[in-house]
């Protein structure tokens, strides 16, 4: 009886044991059959939007010369937003054998949200203090079933340029380097939430202007 015992909670030790790591994987993978990948990340000052570059030096203040009554010798000062672009693909979870992995409509993923984070390497991470508040913006394109699309969004808003930490920059030298943190949230055509996340450098400062 006893020996009977010993096995059964064995057996209803492993069998919570498989359940915990199938929810464990089912909350980092989702039950989208597709990975949602982010190919590349890009950004753009705000006075510069067709320029995007791997990195952002995002100017807290530029001093804009045109149109009028701006001019060179009687600059506006002028407070821009910086854009962010990113390139997205999907691929499957299961590849199968050669040329049986066929995806469909169904598996068009359409994105509807952006969070930026920002962080800073030296772990002085306080919002507001340390680095810029997180950020969530409304966002939609639709990633194909195969192909890429590339979409923009807000990588750095006009107003975290006038708070706590960004707008002292404007007066003195200092610049505040981080990495921020950009996860896309999407949901396909059967309605799997789906996330990808990847990172780009954004150094804030009062930087020259052209």
């Amino acid at each position: 009886m006893t020996r009977m015992r010993y096995f059964s909670r064995v057996l209803v030790a492993a069998a919570v044991a498989l359940a915990g790591t199938s929810c464990g994987d089912v909350v980092r993978t989702g039950r989208a059959p597709v990975f949602l990948v982010i190919d590349s990340l890009a950004a753009a000052k705000g006075d510069d939007d067709a320029k995007f570059s791997s990195f952002l030096l995002s100017d807290v203040i530029t001093n804009v010369t045109t149109p009028p009554p701006c001019t060179p010798d009687n600059a506006c000062p002028t407070v821009f937003n910086d854009g962010g672009q990113a390139t997205l693909r999907l691929t499957p979870k299961d590849i199968g054998p050669v040329g049986t992995a066929a995806p469909s409509t169904n598996n068009e993923v359409t994105i509807n949200r952006v969070h930026v984070k920002y962080r800073r390497a030296d772990g002085r991470n306080v919002p507001g203090v340390d680095v810029p508040y997180e950020i969530d913006s409304a966002a939609t394109a639709t990633v194909p079933a195969t192909g890429t699309v590339t979409m923009g969004f807000q990588l750095v808003r006009h107003t975290a340029k006038e708070e706590s930490p960004l707008v002292q920059l404007k007066t003195n030298s200092v610049i505040i380097a981080t990495i921020a943190e950009v996860t896309l949230y999407g949901r396909d055509r059967v309605g799997n939430d789906i996330s990808a996340m990847g990172t780009i450098e954004v150094d804030f400062g009062n930087f020259g202007d052209k």
